[in-house]
């Protein structure tokens, strides 16, 4: 398997990360939730020898996104992001693409594949590269996303992390906010130190309050 570049950049107010992503030998990267601080991204992009060819969303909140319209200032790029948050989120932006899940994005020689994750959102997605793992607000490393928002729905949230905790151990997760004990982790290691990742049942699930 080719090895994978993955940039993690600790952006914002609300300690969001942000993630280049490429194969590790290509100039291309994608940028996965440009939420914060566009000219920050770039920067970090240019010094790491790389063009920002695509970016991804793992869904349509403000801090996952609000660095677009920067990003796209600079040049148009295409934008991928789950049907089921493109509508509510994104209809002005000109080169949006649609990606369901077990599609996947082809950036920087290496392919990311949509697992659509709702619960969190209804068109949240965790991006797969080889064993990296993009989560967004679905997983984070010792909790997960809210589910008490618009549009989130907690059954919807505990199959999603039913759907992620069955993924090889070995998987890194890289999570969207910096909550945890660590910046990322293994899951295997997650499903150890991660109650709502382990709860087996939606009962279990809703006593832990997500």
């Amino acid at each position: 398997m080719e090895s994978i570049f993955v940039k993690q950049l600790g952006l914002g107010p609300m300690k969001n990360f942000a993630y280049l992503v490429g194969g590790a030998g290509d100039g291309e990267c994608a940028v996965v939730d440009p939420g914060w601080d566009a000219a920050e991204i770039l920067a970090v992009a240019r010094q790491e020898g790389r063009r920002i060819a695509a970016a991804l969303l793992t869904h349509g909140h403000f801090d996952h996104a609000g660095g677009l319209k920067d990003l796209l200032r600079q040049g148009d790029i295409p934008v991928f992001a789950h049907p089921d948050d493109a509508k509510p989120f994104f209809t002005t932006i000109p080169d949006l693409r649609l990606l369901r899940d077990g599609e996947a994005a082809s950036v920087g020689g290496i392919k990311l594949l949509c697992l659509h994750t709702p619960g969190h959102t209804p068109g949240s997605q965790c991006l797969l590269a080889g064993d990296q793992l993009f989560t967004g607000d679905t997983l984070f490393v010792d909790c997960c996303g809210r589910t008490d928002l618009e549009g989130s729905d907690p059954e919807s949230m505990h199959r999603s992390l039913r759907r992620l905790a069955a993924l090889p151990p070995q998987t890194t997760v890289w999570p969207g906010h910096d909550y945890g004990p660590r910046p990322s982790a293994a899951l295997g290691d997650i499903l150890k130190m991660n109650p709502f990742l382990a709860a087996a049942t939606l009962d279990e699930f809703l006593r832990l309050g997500a």
